[in-house]
């Protein structure tokens, strides 16, 4: 039987697993009006009619939050992109989050507009 090895580049970093089931351990899904996070590498907001994302850099250092309703992301400690005190986004939209000394950066989204 042939294993599968997954590979993930973070940063300058190289990540590799045999598993292609363990992302799934990582997945977490948000019901609630607040949430600090955990670690997890994919956050699904859900089933509120608002949420708050606490980016919490001391157990967390990368992270996709998809939208399924209006989220209001606040990072713990620091900025978003060294201007950002907290960003909203909207039903739908996706964002990918890596802490960097002390901050949190953009690397990807679709759907955000910061005003």
């Amino acid at each position: 039987m042939r294993k599968l090895i997954n590979k993930r580049t973070i940063g300058h970093k190289y990540y590799m697993s045999t598993d292609p089931f363990n992302e799934r351990e990582q997945i977490k899904f948000v019901e609630t009006s607040e949430y600090r996070t955990k670690g997890e590498s994919l956050i699904i907001v859900r089933n509120t009619p608002t949420s708050k994302i606490v980016l919490d850099s001391t157990t967390t250092t990368y992270i996709k939050i998809k939208a399924l309703t209006n989220v209001i992301i606040i990072p713990f400690i620091g900025k978003i992109d060294e201007e950002y005190d907290e960003i909203l986004i909207n039903k739908g939209a996706c964002v990918e989050f890596y802490n960097v000394e002390g901050n949190w950066y953009i690397l990807s989204s679709d759907g955000i507009k910061l005003e």
